[in-house]
C-alpha cells in the first residue's frame, strides 16, 4: 500500500472509540482527543489526562475510561504524528510532545491534572512531572519508555530510518505488546496493523522513528530521584523486552515518593490486556493521595 498524502481525520477501516470524538488545535496542530465528565461528583473529581504509547490512539482506553470517568473528568489525546491527530512531517521529540500536551491543557484551562499513561505515554507521565511538579502533582504510569540507560549511539541510527524497516520493526516489536495466551492478541495486532496502514504517511514514519530515538536517547533514571509528587508505578511481570522488568525495579528504587503494583502474567500493554485490574489499582491510589 503507497503512502497517503491525506490520511482520514478519523477512524474508518478500524473500530472508533465509543466516547464524542473533539478535535483541538494547538500550535497550528489539529488534535483529536476525548474529553469525558465524570458521571457522579462525589467523592471530588480530578482530571486524568491519558497519554497513548509510541503510536498508539484513543480507541486503546476505551475500557479504561467508562470505569475512570464515574468519579473522574478523563481526557485522552491522540498525539501529533499519531492516531488520528495531525501528522505533519516535522522532527518530533519528546520535548516537543511535552510543550504540546501543556499547550492543551492552557488551552482547555486545566491548572493541573494527573497523567496516566504506559510505555510512551508513561515516559511523558514522568517527564512531565519532573518538569511541570505544580501542575502534575500526583502520577499515574506503567511500564514507561526510558527505563534504561541511555543508547546515544543507537538513537543516532534511528533516527534516520524510513518506512522500509517500519513493518519489520513493528511485527517483531509485537512480540512483547501481549502475552502469547492474551485471548484477544490476534486481533488486537491485526486491528493495530489494519490502523497503522490507514494512517501511513510520511509524517507518522517521521514521528515513529523521531520519538523512538529520542527515547533511546534519554534516561529516566537521571530525572527520577527528583520526582518528589506521589508515583503508581505498575507493571506485568511477563514485560521484560528491553529489559523493562530490570529497569522498572530501578524506578522503583529511585522514585522518593512510589507506590509499585505488579500484575502477573501480564505483559506490555496492560490497557488491553487487565483494564479492570489497572483501573481497581488505580482509583484507591487517587482516593488516598490528596489533591
Amino acid at each position: 500500500m503507497g503512502i497517503r498524502t491525506a490520511p482520514p481525520l478519523r477512524p474508518f477501516a478500524v473500530a472508533a472509540t465509543r466516547f464524542e470524538q473533539q478535535d483541538l488545535k494547538v500550535n497550528g496542530v489539529r488534535l483529536r482527543m476525548i474529553d469525558v465528565p465524570a458521571r457522579h461528583r462525589t467523592p471530588p473529581t480530578r482530571t486524568l489526562l491519558i497519554l497513548p504509547g509510541h503510536t498508539a490512539r484513543i480507541e486503546g482506553f476505551d475500557a479504561m475510561v467508562m470505569e475512570l470517568s464515574e468519579h473522574h473528568r478523563v481526557l485522552v489525546l491522540d498525539l501529533p504524528g499519531s492516531g488520528y491527530s495531525d501528522r505533519p512531517n516535522r522532527k518530533y521529540s519528546l520535548r516537543y510532545y511535552e510543550d504540546t500536551i501543556v499547550s492543551c491543557m492552557d488551552h482547555l484551562g486545566i491548572a493541573e491534572a494527573v497523567p496516566v499513561g504506559g510505555s510512551l505515554g508513561g515516559n511523558l507521565v514522568l517527564r512531565l512531572g519532573h518538569r511541570f511538579p505544580h501542575r502534575f502533582p500526583t502520577l499515574v504510569v506503567w511500564a514507561p519508555g526510558g527505563a534504561w540507560k541511555a543508547k546515544p549511539r543507537l538513537a543516532a541510527i534511528t533516527r534516520h530510518l524510513g518506512r522500509a524497516l517500519f513493518w519489520p520493526s513493528v511485527r517483531i516489536q509485537s512480540r512483547f505488546w501481549f502475552h502469547p495466551q492474551f485471548p484477544g492478541r490476534q486481533e488486537a495486532l491485526d486491528e493495530t496493523f489494519a490502523y497503522y496502514h490507514e494512517v501511513m504517511c510520511p509524517g507518522f514514519v517521521k514521528m515513529y522513528w523521531g520519538i523512538a530515538a529520542d527515547q533511546l536517547a534519554q534516561s529516566l533514571f537521571d530525572i527520577a530521584p527528583e520526582i518528589q509528587q506521589p508515583t503508581l508505578l505498575l507493571w506485568g511481570d511477563q514485560d521484560n523486552g528491553a529489559n523493562m522488568g530490570a529497569g522498572v525495579a530501578r524506578l522503583v528504587t529511585l522514585l522518593p515518593n512510589n507506590s509499585f503494583v505488579t500484575f502477573a502474567g501480564a505483559r506490555h500493554s496492560l490497557e488491553a490486556e487487565v483494564p479492570n485490574e489497572l483501573v481497581a489499582a488505580i482509583l484507591p491510589f487517587l482516593d488516598n493521595t490528596p489533591k
